[in-house]
């Protein structure tokens, strides 16, 4: 795997303070002055067909108000592919969790969890709301973290779980079989989700060498790059998953 060097960044942008949430395990929250930012594409070697159809053969009258596809590899006009995971996975120091936001929440409407891939710190309060009316459940299938499958009937509008230790959780809903999201647990905040046209961005990196990583629902296994930051740097790193 190649070591991937970075440009210099043709305007500076003043690093933001970490917030008070602090990652576990042997990350360290430091204040990040003049870092670095890592952005680029993930896009699929082939050529993907259209999202394959789900049939809806339960609580029709709610589920059935939109068509629902296959989400697990949603790919664009440019071969960018949505909802894939990248990370650096061997930072050790930067910026803290709050650089991820405050506010967390998986929705059920329609009978699809919303959003399908998702970042969550470790000890944050997860809101999982019911927005259909009808009987849903939250089945989790996590190894390091006590899994849990519980109803939530329509009266039951919102829950809140946590999960202390960093993992990617497949959830599912045992009331409809075609729902599925994924919940990334992690204790640094260097992590993105990529948008529909499979780009993501990560900011204020402390200058050093790391390993990019990215994670897609359809593939077998990751692809990354080894790549090195210097202060004040942007770095564009394309990454593609092969024919699968």
């Amino acid at each position: 795997m190649s070591l991937t060097a970075c440009s210099k960044k043709s305007s500076e942008t003043p690093p933001k303070e970490p917030g008070q949430a602090k990652p576990t395990g042997g990350y360290t929250v430091v204040t990040v002055t003049n870092g670095g930012t890592i952005s680029g594409t993930v896009t699929y070697a082939g050529t993907a067909s259209a999202p394959k159809a789900l049939q809806v053969n339960k609580d029709v009258e709610v589920c059935g108000k939109e068509p629902h596809h296959d989400q697990s590899l949603v790919v664009g006009a440019n071969k960018g592919i949505a909802d894939v995971i990248v990370s650096l996975t061997n930072i050790q120091q930067g910026k803290g969790l709050d650089a991820l936001g405050t506010t967390f929440m998986l929705d059920q409407r329609v009978c699809v969890y919303r959003p399908h891939v998702q970042i969550i710190p470790v000890s944050a309060p997860v809101k999982i709301l019911n927005s259909d009316g009808i009987l849903h459940n939250i089945h989790t299938f996590s190894v390091k973290n006590p899994p849990f499958n519980k109803a939530q009937p329509k009266f039951k509008k919102e829950m809140t779980e946590t999960f202390k230790v960093p993992e990617l959780v497949p959830v599912k809903c045992d009331a409809h079989g075609w729902m599925s999201a994924y919940l990334k647990v992690v204790d640094h905040p260097y992590h993105a989700v990529t948008d529909r046209e499979g780009r993501f961005h990560l900011a204020d990196v402390p200058a050093g060498a790391y390993a990019l990583r990215a994670w897609g629902e359809h593939f077998e296994e990751e692809v990354g790059r080894e790549i090195r930051i210097e202060a004040g740097q942007e770095c564009g790193v394309d990454l593609e998953f092969p024919l699968r």
